[in-house]
């Protein structure tokens, strides 16, 4: 697993949002992207986190930040997970991991005894060029909100 690094460019890629419509990192430029890579739709952490970031997202658009959540799960889970938990921003699905793995993000993992490869929670701050400004990658799934905050307040 090769993560990518602050000062790479950003890999461009196109994936289904919750509806099914196609969505364009290279269409996002001249904004700031929050790309945060989570395991999967609906379970506690994924949730805790989305929630979190749903709650500050007037705070994030103060800062030109659009915030893209990408899973490995399917736009029919996401769009669930969206109406569920009345999430305000874009979720995309990344069914064959191919957006993780240019992100460096998608490897081995370790869970309850077992290894399986997987998407590690990290998200990265894509500037308004489409270069990689900050890799977030010591959070909590509660506290993930508040540490792009004060990284951005910064």
């Amino acid at each position: 697993m090769q993560m990518l690094q602050a000062g790479a460019q950003a890999p461009d890629f196109t994936l289904p949002d919750q509806n099914g419509n196609p969505v364009s990192l290279q269409d996002l430029r001249g904004k700031k992207v929050l790309v945060y890579f989570y395991p999967k739709a609906m379970t506690p952490g994924c949730t805790t986190q989305a929630c979190s970031l749903r709650d500050v997202q007037a705070d994030l658009a103060a800062h030109n930040l659009v915030v893209l959540g990408i899973s490995p799960d399917s736009a029919k889970r996401l769009k669930k997970f969206e109406e569920r938990d009345r999430l305000n921003f874009t979720l995309l699905a990344d069914e064959d991991h191919a957006v993780a793995d240019a992100f460096g993000v998608w490897g081995p993992k370790k869970f309850m005894g077992k290894e399986y490869d997987g998407i590690h929670r990290i998200s990265f701050l894509i500037d308004e060029q489409g270069k990689v400004a900050h890799v977030f990658n010591k959070f909590k799934t509660s506290d993930h909100h508040q540490v792009v905050l004060d990284y951005l307040a910064g």
